[in-house]
């Protein structure tokens, strides 16, 4: 009897301390415990570290996540960017994307390569394939995620390839309509545009003159339209003029100099003009043409003069003793060999990031005002650095950024971007 009357008195003690632990509990949970994962910034917002991922989203640029931090983008790092892309849903038929294959100017190479066009969606005239697949430059849905990659990126401005109303390449359709789209877009995410006016038939200093006109009268007031800080205070539009040696320096002077006979100096439509060198002689003539400064394009290195880096320090040595802007242009790589078989001898290779990283630290130590990315988009000559993945099809294997993720060239150039922002702050000190 009494082993019972302990048992009974053991039994009713850890009852009681069973009861007396769970009150406790209950009396330290606060409301919000159990839901933390849902609103992981309701409490701790201040103190956590968003994710570029995160605030990246297509998302973020509407009003009602406006407010949230995102990562900062830097003006003087632009990037070419194309909008000549087209597919079935939006155009009816593809764009650029079923490429021609381009031949050899010597017929007896050119029999040895193929011939005629992509054919989409499997086959696209790209080394790389892109995460969105064969986009069209129309689809807004397409155009807001490219400005979420160039934000993550940290890139300020979008140089736009551009044709005149009713002009276009050859393997494309006009698209200046699209312009004040991508203004928009761009805007959303505090990107500047600028202009990359590209060879037409017929193109000159007054083709040109009419161009700039059109482009300020009816795109100058966007929010969005780049502007660039003179040294004299000036906030002036920048330019670039694509195979601007095409046309004599002469022809230019006209155009771009006090006294040339159309001039746009000191007038509403006046700018900063940016000339393409690709030989060591176009140096003087982009001098004597009255432009404003010099850019080189092309992510072969070696390919030419001037997108040589071992060439970069000469240059901008000239271009600082003649009151010149030099803006050299960096390339994740360069392959086009899907629409010019031949042309493999021009290849670089990516090498996971290194030659990237390579042309970029060439760029630096030349302490440029302005650095260009060629390209975002370029998808043809495999420049681009918007997210592409892998893809094998029955007839085409294609490259990728393997064994890295597809946004891997975006993460890179933010962190150069940092790294560039930094290295200017030490050389104005």
């Amino acid at each position: 009897m009494a082993r019972l009357r302990r048992r009974a008195c053991i039994a009713l003690f850890l009852f009681t301390l069973f009861i007396f632990g769970t009150m406790m509990g209950l009396r330290t949970l606060k409301p919000s415990d159990g839901f933390s994962d849902l609103a992981p910034f309701a409490e701790r917002g201040e103190r956590r570290s968003v994710s570029h991922e995160a605030i990246s989203r297509p998302q973020a640029a509407t009003s009602s996540d406006a407010k949230a931090p995102r990562p900062p983008v830097y003006y003087d790092l632009h990037i070419f960017y194309y909008m000549w892309y087209g597919n079935t849903h939006f155009e009816g038929k593809y764009l650029h994307w079923d490429h021609v294959m381009v031949p050899h100017w010597d017929p007896k190479i050119s029999a040895s390569y193929p011939k005629g066009r992509h054919s989409p969606p499997e086959d696209i005239g790209s080394s790389f394939y892109p995460e969105l697949g064969p986009y069209s430059s129309r689809d807004p849905e397409v155009l807001e995620e490219h400005m979420n990659q160039l934000r993550a990126a940290a890139i300020g401005v979008l140089v736009l390839s551009w044709y005149p109303p009713g002009l276009a390449d050859d393997n494309g359709e006009p698209s200046d309509s699209l312009v004040p789209f991508i203004l928009d877009a761009a805007h959303r995410y505090a990107i500047k545009v600028a202009f990359h006016i590209q060879p037409y038939k017929g193109r000159d200093d007054h083709t040109v003159h009419e161009n700039i006109k059109y482009i300020i009268d009816k795109y100058g007031a966007h929010a969005a339209f780049y502007k660039y800080k003179t040294s004299t205070g000036r906030s002036l539009p920048l330019f670039y003029i694509y195979d601007s040696y095409l046309t004599p320096p002469e022809s230019w002077a006209n155009l771009f100099t006090q006294s040339g006979s159309h001039s746009l100096r000191n007038t509403p439509y006046d700018a900063v003009f940016i000339a393409l060198l690709v030989e060591e002689g176009h140096k003087h003539d982009i001098l004597s043409a009255g432009y404003d400064g010099m850019y080189t394009y092309f992510a072969s290195n070696g390919f030419s003069f001037g997108s040589s880096h071992q060439n970069w320090k000469a240059v901008k040595a000239f271009c600082d003793s003649n009151n010149l802007m030099f803006i050299p242009s960096v390339g994740p790589g360069y392959i086009d060999t899907s629409i010019r078989p031949w042309n493999n001898h021009n290849t670089r290779n990516r090498v996971n990031g290194k030659y990237y990283e390579t042309a970029l630290q060439a760029a630096l130590m030349v302490r440029p005002e302005i650095v260009s990315i060629t390209s975002f988009n370029e998808w043809h000559e495999g420049t681009q650095i918007e997210k592409a993945v892998p893809k094998k099809t029955l007839t085409r294997l294609y490259l990728d950024y393997l064994p890295h993720q597809p946004n891997m060239y975006l993460e890179l150039t933010h962190r150069w971007a940092e790294h560039f922002n930094k290295e200017k702050e030490q050389w104005l000190m």
